[in-house]
């Protein structure tokens, strides 16, 4: 029997050659470059089996190719083997990205312009060159792809922001009002789901683990239209959907069909008088764009990066108490689930990686407020581990021994906030070599932790922090260091970034950050430990105004495979006093027996 993937690759070859296209490039995201898309748009996965976040493929006639980055090397090409399709490496140097490679192999290259932001097909039309064609054919796989998932309608609901925190919407929408008045800009169309969520204060589960509404939102002074997935006339809609849309024509938001945003852009193309609106070409799809070019003048139409994202980054002060109390409520269950793994291997008892996924989850939903994942469980024994977004697999996962390291990077959705932490394990023994990692990683994480820095920091310029203890042993990991983190919103946001690529974005205060450096060898071993920091204010002296970390995470570090000597003591002594803290906040609201666990967890070494 012939591999699936290479079958689908050939019938797109037969669509390339029938439609005189020379290439074909198939992106990850949908048509609001979501990070994680819905079933529908995982076009990637159908074509070639590759599961990972972040990837794109390019198919030509004679070549099938994937392009990702570090976190997904392994995993790619275990996934692609058979397929055909060949992995090209991205961030690393060297590395040719698409444009580039595509720049001297065809002259007409297809597109589904309804998943790629206008930004990735100027750079395409940018390295074609004048003899080069780029050909916008929304739903490109439609055809192939004959069991092809609908575009999901799940229920709405609004967020009581006096109960939960944040800013009520028609503060919000008043404050982008203002924006587009110092700008000169008479409309603004937002098409990323975060930001829509966060100017309405609405939230869904259209997007498997990211609490989001399929949606676009137009704001002018006179008016906000909603267009949303979710039909107004629909008498099947439920209740809380029905009641979320009252609230916010309520506010006045014109509620209306997702398919609609077209009609809406043309009726504005239509008046000479309409002008100038503005979009963010890094997150607007190309098809969007193209019809708005059409119905639009060129200097109506203005491109740039949207306020918003910058705005919902800095979290308010409601906002920082309810994640704070979050990254508590999340310890306990984090420390109920460590405890009880630990309990279970101890015994003999054979847990693997699914059954611990499983019960990590089981002890997250009992936690009022609880509203899911944040995203799919990493729970991942030796080497798994050395997989940086590994995949744990229902059936046939790795049985987790009493020796060696355990990994699990989860995180929780609540009305109150998002996390994200990731905790490698001693289980009993380890080999030098696992401890030496495991203190180097640490020591990188408790560094970076106790950073001070000047105002009007970025994240890459502290980033090095993190990675000194590993380089000084000539050892590196090929993720970021930080990303950013929402309010019950996307486990990954922006603007601002921990990483050794360029992002001239300052730290500010407000921000929410992770702190998750790395070591991975392949075969053997991954370890990562992840906190969540809150960047606020550490004074002013006569050489400006300063910066530091305040760690929300709330769950303690084993102890038992660092080498004291490596950490220095410093290091040591931040983490005494964290793990101290996290036991005195902790202790009182767990179980007697796992308090009495956490205590000799977090005895000072």
């Amino acid at each position: 029997m012939g591999n699936i993937f290479a079958e689908r690759i050939e019938a797109l070859r037969n669509m390339m050659a029938d439609n005189g296209w020379d290439a074909v490039v198939v992106t990850g995201s949908d048509p609001h470059s979501s990070e994680y898309p819905a079933p529908r748009w995982k076009q990637v996965e159908w074509l070639t089996g590759f599961t990972g976040e972040a990837g794109d493929v390019v198919v030509t006639a004679d070549h099938a190719g994937l392009w990702t980055d570090s976190r997904y090397f392994i995993q790619a090409l275990d996934q692609l083997e058979g397929s055909g399709v060949e992995l090209h490496k991205t961030r690393v140097p060297g590395a040719v990205l698409i444009p580039e490679w595509l720049s001297d192999k065809a002259r007409v290259v297809a597109v589904d312009g309804l998943c790629q932001p206008v930004s990735a097909v100027r750079e395409l039309e940018n390295a074609l060159g004048d003899g080069g064609l780029v050909v916008d054919v929304p739903d490109l796989l439609q055809e192939l792809w004959t069991d092809r998932p609908q575009i999901p309608v799940t229920p709405v609901t609004t967020l009581d922001v006096e109960c939960f925190g944040g800013i009520p919407r028609a503060d919000k929408i008043s404050w982008l009002r203002k924006w587009m008045l110092v700008q000169g800009y008479d409309k603004v169309l937002l098409s990323s789901l975060d930001e829509v969520a966060w100017m309405l204060n609405v939230r869904g589960s259209d997007i498997e683990y990211n609490p989001l509404v399929i949606s676009y939102l137009l704001v002018s002074q006179d008016y906000v239209k909603w267009f949303v997935k979710k039909s107004v006339v629909d008498s099947e809609l439920d209740p809380d959907t029905l009641d979320s849309f009252e609230e916010l024509r309520m506010d006045g938001v014109d509620v209306e069909d997702y398919d609609a945003v077209f009609f809406a852009l043309s009726d504005f193309g239509e008046d000479a008088d309409s002008g100038v609106i503005f979009i963010d070409p890094s997150t607007l799809n190309a098809n969007v764009y193209k019809y708005i070019s059409d119905c639009f003048s060129s200097e109506s139409v203005v491109c740039g990066t949207s306020p918003v994202i910058l705005e919902k980054s800095v979290k308010t002060a409601s906002e920082i108490v309810g994640m704070r109390q979050t990254y508590i409520d999340d310890g306990v269950a984090m420390e109920r689930f460590l405890h009880w793994l630990e309990t279970e291997v101890a015994s003999g008892r054979e847990v693997d990686e699914w059954e611990a996924s499983e019960r990590l989850t089981a002890f997250r939903s009992e936690i009022p407020g609880y509203r899911g994942n944040s995203f799919e469980n990493i729970s991942a024994y030796g080497p798994g581990a050395a997989l940086p977004h590994y995949s744990t697999p229902r059936e046939g996962s790795a049985v987790i021994r009493p020796y060696g390291l355990y990994l699990v990077d989860s995180g929780g959705q609540y009305l109150t906030g998002t996390t994200d932490i990731t905790r490698t394990v001693p289980m009993g023994d380890c080999t030098d070599l696992e401890k030496e990692d495991y203190t180097l990683v640490l020591k990188g994480m408790i560094d970076l932790s106790m950073a001070v820095f000047p105002r009007g920091t970025a994240g890459c310029q502290i980033d090095a922090l993190a990675r000194m203890p590993l380089w000084k042993a000539k050892r590196n990991f090929g993720h970021g260091t930080g990303h950013g983190i929402g309010y019950y919103l996307c486990v990954h946001e922006g603007p601002q970034s921990i990483r050794y690529q360029y992002n001239p974005q300052p730290l500010l205060p407000g921000m929410v950050t992770s702190n998750e450096p790395g070591l991975y060898r392949e075969g053997m071993h991954g370890i990562r430990h992840e906190n969540i920091v809150l960047c606020k204010e550490a004074g002013t002296s006569e050489f400006g105004d300063w910066l530091e970390f305040e760690t929300l995470t709330c769950c303690h570090i084993d102890t038992s495979a660092v080498v004291k000597d490596i950490l220095g003591p410093e290091a040591v002594a931040w983490l005494n006093a964290y793990n101290e803290r996290v036991y005195r906040t902790l202790s009182s609201l767990l179980p007697p027996e796992t308090a009495a666990w956490l205590r000799f967890k977090t005895a000072p070494i």
